[in-house]
């Protein structure tokens, strides 16, 4: 009796260790983390490189073939929020999202296409994470010429998938600017710097658009650093911005002024434009040689939409926040400051109020009255975007 009920123990206790040895072999492996996607090539192939932590089992469930649109699926892998880019040469654009706990990778192509080839690089050669190759290739005859193939310019995004198939759900890429930091204090109030409510601002639009999940949201700066004028609008170049947005606090000869504005670019600076023309932009490129003529006219009808979108967004912006500050007299008005000068990037610098005005300080330092202030000009980026149609009448 004893001996069987030794055996018994014995029994349960092998038992037990096989349901953990069990359980063990089925623990859920490490995390897999999504660095980066990378592209290359050319209008007739072109390289997606998917950096990763550590090795992970890719699958592409889609080639390309059918809709032109690749999907790719990577269990266990964790991605971050948001990415997504414009893509280059054969891929239109792309996105990463998650689907049942799985990082899915989609891309949009250009022309018929598929996927040609695909492998893992383990780390090596200076490089310490894990690489999964994805090349894609256009069918004979429907490859771009090199210099479509590397444009990447907002104004030629053409929907060129066929109507069953919906475009990808990219979000909407705002840049937000909080004007000055470090060295560069800009304005002085009574209790501080301009510097500051700008950074204040900033942060609070960012929260009230990241919120609605409908963006895609890029900081010029995240603290009290000096970043210069024409590097902010790099950022919102390389971004690939669909709305930049400058914030900063006005001050006057005396401090009886106060109210907000919205500048946009002036007609005069339009041509200072040029130097911030990428140097992957085959169309502006093509705009600025040859005949001065052509050259006057490619240029000036990719700036007017530029600026006619701006002109609209400070329209709807305006509108938004009139019941949360007030505004100048004169409150849309023109310059040809640097941050406003990008050729493909929809841009306004707003004035929030007089940093010099007690009125005006007391508002913008208030963070109650800051929430309000940008949970308005979060309004307007909504409206902008649900009536992106909308022409300007200035």
């Amino acid at each position: 009796m004893a001996r069987n009920r030794g055996r018994a123990l014995l029994a349960a206790v092998v038992g037990g260790l096989g349901l953990v040895a069990v359980a063990a072999s089925h623990a859920a492996p490490d995390t897999v983390s999504l660095l980066k996607v990378r592209l290359g090539g050319d209008g007739a192939e072109t390289r997606v490189v998917i950096d990763l932590d550590k090795s992970a089992s890719v699958k592409v469930v889609s080639d390309g073939a059918a809709d032109r649109r690749v999907v790719v699926m990577m269990p266990g892998v964790d991605a971050p929020d948001g990415l997504q880019g414009a893509g280059r040469g054969v891929v239109k654009a792309w996105v990463v999202d998650e689907v049942q706990g799985q990082a899915r990778l989609q891309m949009d192509l250009t022309a018929d296409a598929k996927v040609k080839r695909r492998f893992l690089l383990p780390p090596a050669d200076g490089v310490e994470h894990y690489r999964y190759v994805i090349d894609v290739a256009a069918a004979p005859g429907a490859s771009l010429t090199k210099a479509q193939a590397t444009a990447a310019a907002p104004a030629l995004r053409t929907k060129f998938l066929p109507a069953k198939t919906a475009p990808l759900p990219l979000k909407k890429v705002v840049v937000i600017d909080a004007g000055h930091g470090g060295k560069d204090v800009g304005a002085s109030g009574a209790h501080g710097y301009e510097k500051d409510i700008n950074l204040g601002a900033a942060l609070a639009l960012k929260a009230r658009l990241e919120k609605t999940g409908r963006y895609k949201v890029v900081m010029t700066r995240n603290s009290d650093v000096y970043v210069p004028l024409e590097t902010r609008v790099r950022i919102a170049q390389r971004a690939d911005a669909d709305l930049f947005i400058s914030l900063h606090s006005d001050s006057g000869p005396t401090t009886n002024l106060k109210g907000a504005s919205v500048y946009t670019l002036s007609d005069k600076a339009s041509r200072r434009s040029t130097q911030f023309v990428s140097k992957d932009d085959w169309f502006m490129k093509a705009s600025l040689a040859g005949d001065q003529g052509v050259r006057d006219i490619l240029f000036d009808l990719t700036q007017r939409a530029t600026r006619n979108r701006s002109a609209v967004f400070a329209q709807t912006l305006l509108s938004n926040i009139e019941g949360e500050a007030p505004l100048l007299r004169r409150s849309h008005r023109d310059a040809g400051l640097v941050v406003l000068l990008a050729p493909d990037v929809p841009a306004v610098l707003l004035e929030m109020g007089f940093v010099n005005n007690p009125e005006d300080e007391a508002r913008l330092r208030d963070p109650a009255s800051r929430a309000r202030f940008m949970d308005a000009v979060g309004d307007a980026i909504d409206d902008h975007f649900g009536n992106a149609l909308k022409v300007a009448a200035r």
